[in-house]
């Protein structure tokens, strides 16, 4: 093992001043972008990125295809029959370049290549909580994976050939029984264009859509996290049942004096769901708590995210080269924060008010400088925590002394 996994490739990209105007959004300041036009109206941007050059060619795709930590999935629309294969893939086996209707999805690719990392960079004008990955789509001439919706707002951006896209506000979204995928049953297209490299559609949720490649082309797609609320539900009860060894009220057993003999020995006791009921009554939730479950659950990576090993380093010589490069957070660390609280990877911490912010600037920036390094490592266990985390995979160096 060398020291090459604490360093960063390239320098995360940061915030996104909201009152700028963007190219990426047509012109539009994203403020303005959010207020009319997120989870509220198709946009279609012309030349969103003007010159783009693929940041992941199709054969560097193809070896994330064939990884066993990178998710990957196959649809192919051979004579008239879908068909969905997971990955990975070795590239011998995924079907000949001339063979038409078929598509690569790869998912996650800005954890593996920083200039896709950047490119998702550029949206972070919505926050990091719903913002999810870079899935890039690859097809040959005639490949899509039919018309369909998808329950999140996504932007769909033409990096390198043609693809026609179709779109519909349909209020129906039933679909094809019996199939693979989640095949809209009908599907009626309102408007349809033509993207070219650079070219940019934005789609809220529950819009029917259907892209069709014209010859061999690439398209990246944009995500965002919408989990479903019974989903959370399900996470947040059982995040507080961890807070039951700390609430006092729910202390002791149950007990029954003066429980009269019964006949009916199979029937529940009414005394005992009366007790039972008002103890439970005791398992109340704040908006705080709210707030930090939501971090907490929000800042765990995804399960195929896979950190990498990393050399043993001492605290002084991390701490040398902490002061001189700076400290980036690696691609697949989360950072979010709330008014009290700062999360990492699933873990949460109370940090007192001086080192909470530089701990926020490090989420907003997705790194910190030589300089703001060196401006907080005087507070106490800073340089500690700090390498604690890099023991673990989640902070590097900056590539080169910032």
């Amino acid at each position: 093992m060398n020291d090459s996994a604490l360093y960063a490739q390239a320098l995360p990209p940061g915030p996104v001043d909201p009152d700028v105007p963007l190219p990426l959004l047509g012109g539009m300041t994203p403020a303005a972008f959010m207020r009319d036009i997120w989870h509220r109206k198709p946009l279609l941007i012309r030349q969103a990125i003007p010159g783009i050059v693929p940041p992941v060619s199709r054969e560097s795709l193809f070896e994330l295809a064939d990884r066993d930590d990178v998710e990957s999935r196959l649809v192919s629309h051979f004579r008239n029959r879908w068909k969905l294969e997971q990955g990975p893939f070795a590239a011998d086996n995924l079907p000949s370049l001339k063979t038409r209707q078929w598509t690569l999805l790869v998912q996650g690719v800005n954890l593996h290549d920083s200039a896709a990392a950047a490119l998702l960079g550029q949206f972070r004008f919505a926050p990091d909580a719903r913002l999810d990955d870079l899935m890039v789509s690859y097809a040959t001439d005639g490949g899509g994976v039919g018309p369909h919706f998808d329950s999140y707002d996504v932007f769909l951006l033409q990096v390198s050939g043609r693809r026609r896209w179709r779109i519909s506000s349909q209020p129906r979204l039933d679909l094809v029984p019996d199939l693979p995928l989640k095949i809209l049953a009908d599907f009626t297209p309102e408007q349809e264009w033509v993207l070219e490299p650079g070219d940019m559609l934005y789609l809220p949720p529950q819009y029917a859509h259907d892209g069709v490649a014209e010859g061999e082309c690439m398209t990246y797609s944009v995500g965002f996290r919408a989990p479903a609320y019974r989903e959370l539900a399900g996470h947040f009860l059982a995040w507080l049942s961890e807070t039951v060894e700390d609430n006092e009220e729910l202390e002791g057993r149950y007990a029954d004096p003066g429980e009269a003999a019964t006949a009916r020995p199979a029937q529940l006791p009414a005394g005992m769901v009366r007790a039972v009921g008002e103890r439970l009554g005791a398992l109340r939730w704040s908006g705080s708590m709210i707030s930090e479950f939501l971090g907490t659950h929000l800042s765990e990576p995804k399960p195929s995210v896979e950190f990498p090993e990393i050399p043993e380093i001492t605290l002084k010589k991390y701490t040398k080269l902490a002061l001189s490069h700076g400290i980036v957070l690696a691609p697949g660390s989360i950072a979010l924060y709330d008014r009290t609280h700062f999360f990492i990877n699933g873990e949460a911490y109370e940090p007192p008010a001086e080192l909470a912010r530089w701990l926020r600037q490090l989420a907003d920036q997705r790194h910190l400088s030589a300089a703001e390094v060196a401006a907080s490592a005087a507070l106490p266990d800073l340089m500690e925590t700090f390498h604690h985390w890099a023991l673990e995979g989640w902070l590097q160096f900056a590539p080169s002394p910032l």
